[in-house]
């Protein structure tokens, strides 16, 4: 890293578009309409990519979230302590549900135009450090990180989390240059936003603050009149917050469903395969212009509390959420969990590529990005492009087909960890959050809710049911995703005497079983 003299910092308070070695540039791309023309389509090629999946059928965690505002907005508020999930993007996409509608496009279309909105706000947060090619390859990366990717078309409030983030940024490094009491107040309203949109952000919380630190290091007088106005506000905002942040952490056991993870795990969220091959392409290229021209310098300077800033921004919130998962039980590095460590990621990634005087191997680095992503990701995808996570759609439809003609009662597992904890709600199932995809893909039929898990309760209602199916003489149904499948093998093994049992089938990962008493079987 070169240094900087104070002086020379000062005259440099916003990066210059003209910098870059102009001797150095190809002569096919010296004009800026053109250089930004290729910028532009790359963006558009970014978000087209998140679009791939937008017609698949909503995963469990959006049905949850469909649960939750499906009852009217009266319900809404109760129903957050149930599903933990944010109120305000409640609000938010029930008042989308009544211009767009319910279908599975329209309940997605608030994430998309908030994870613009993210894109573009981290872009303008990145033209605070970098010159406007740089602040674009940072938004172009953000776009194209695999988590983005996923969560631009989640019907969760992650995409909302992410636009919050990045305003917080762009507030942070604004207040720079500003002494203003306001934009310190937004600052400590657009970090309490981080909150109200995903409870779990509150790692990047220390990142912010260590960055307001250094930023206003300069002037102590006006960093702790801004703190001040900051803190209060913040601390203003996140009152509504802190009744459900006290729920999470009482029942934090309760909502525990992944492993711990690895190095492997935190390693590909700070350098995703697509961006290192990129990178490894921009450098070969690097390498062989230098030697064709003999310049062999092609770096240029970078200040310190750039450096500062973005390592921040990326590594404080990952490393507390890597290390909450591995030093404890609470495994919370989830793919949406790592969302707010996601700008601070890209800007270290544009940060790198600004050390690059040529702006044509900056632009050579997002055409090789975009590039390397589209063909990974569609031939990841072949042959169906239109998966988002596992669904229960398919198996829902194929039990209302085969049930309804007899109404037969189906048997299903709860595919929401928390249903391990509590007693099965036998007689309403369907408008349960513990069986929240029957609130979206209906049942007509008889319903009979188990646990997760293959556990006491499990046991009480299957045994119940089974003797009172056997006097009935009755047909039935049962399925499960894979985490209950030993229950499925329980309910074959003790209907043995009484029922022949057939797998007709699993649809996404969710077994269907069907349950024939024997007297009645056919050969």
């Amino acid at each position: 890293m070169e240094a900087v003299s104070p002086l020379k910092e000062d005259r440099q308070e916003r990066p210059q578009d003209e910098g870059g070695d102009r001797t150095s540039r190809i002569p096919l791309l010296s004009r800026d309409s053109t250089v930004y023309t290729i910028y532009a389509l790359a963006i558009a090629a970014s978000v087209s990519l998140w679009l791939l999946p937008i017609q698949s059928p909503l995963r469990l965690d959006e049905l949850g979230t469909y649960w939750q505002i499906m009852a009217g907005v009266s319900q809404i508020w109760a129903r957050h302590f149930v599903t933990l999930s944010s109120p305000e993007h409640a609000f938010i996409l029930w008042l989308s549900t009544k211009t767009f509608g319910t279908s599975e496009i329209a309940l997605r279309i608030p994430s998309i135009l908030a994870m613009l909105g993210a894109v573009y706000v981290l872009y303008l947060a990145a033209r605070e450090l970098f010159e406007r090619d740089v602040a674009i390859v940072a938004a172009i990366v953000f776009a194209l990180h695999p988590i983005v990717i996923f969560e631009s078309i989640d019907a969760r409030p992650y995409a909302f989390a992410a636009l919050a983030t990045s305003t917080a940024i762009l507030v942070l490094l604004r207040l720079r240059r500003s002494n203003s009491g306001w934009l310190a107040a937004l600052f400590g309203l657009s970090a309490a936003s981080i909150v109200w949109f995903q409870f779990l952000f509150v790692d990047i919380l220390p990142a912010l603050v260590l960055c307001f630190f250094v930023i206003k290091a300069r002037d102590p007088k006006t960093l702790w009149r801004q703190f001040a106005i900051a803190f209060a506000t913040f601390t203003f905002a996140c009152l509504p917050v802190i009744p459900i942040m006290l729920y999470l952490f009482r029942t934090s056991k309760t909502h525990v469903y992944e492993t711990a993870p690895n190095l492997s795990d935190l390693a590909l969220t700070l350098a995703p395969g697509w961006h290192l091959i990129a990178l490894c392409i921009t450098c070969f290229v690097a390498l062989l212009v230098s030697a064709l021209s003999r310049r062999p310098s092609f770096l240029g300077p970078f200040h310190g509390w750039q450096l500062i800033v973005c390592a921040s921004l990326a590594f404080i919130p990952i490393s507390i959420l890597f290390g909450v998962s591995v030093g404890t039980s609470l495994h919370i590095f989830t793919t949406c969990h790592r969302m707010d460590a996601i700008p601070g990621i890209a800007l270290c990634w544009a940060l790198l590529l600004s050390r690059l005087r040529n702006r044509n191997l900056r632009l050579l680095f997002s055409i090789a990005l975009v590039a390397v992503t589209s063909v990974t990701l569609l031939e990841a995808r072949r042959p169906n492009t239109s998966v988002h996570g596992y669904a229960w759609k398919y198996a829902l439809e194929y039990v209302q087909r085969n049930a309804s003609a007899d109404n037969a009662p189906v048997v299903i597992c709860s595919d929401f960890p928390e249903a391990d904890y509590v007693t099965m709600p036998l007689d309403s199932a369907k408008e349960s959050k513990l069986f929240a995809q029957l609130s979206y893909y209906k049942l007509s039929v008889p319903v009979v809710p188990l646990p997760r898990a293959l556990n006491d309760e499990a046991v009480r209602v299957g045994s119940s049911f089974l003797h009172e199916a056997a006097q009935k003489h009755e047909r039935f149904l049962a399925l499960a995703n894979e985490p209950s499948y030993k229950t499925l093998d329980w309910l074959a093994q003790n209907s043995a005497a009484t029922y022949s049992v057939r797998k007709l089938g699993v649809f996404d990962g969710v077994e269907v079983l069907e349950f024939v008493p024997r007297s009645t079987t056919k050969d």
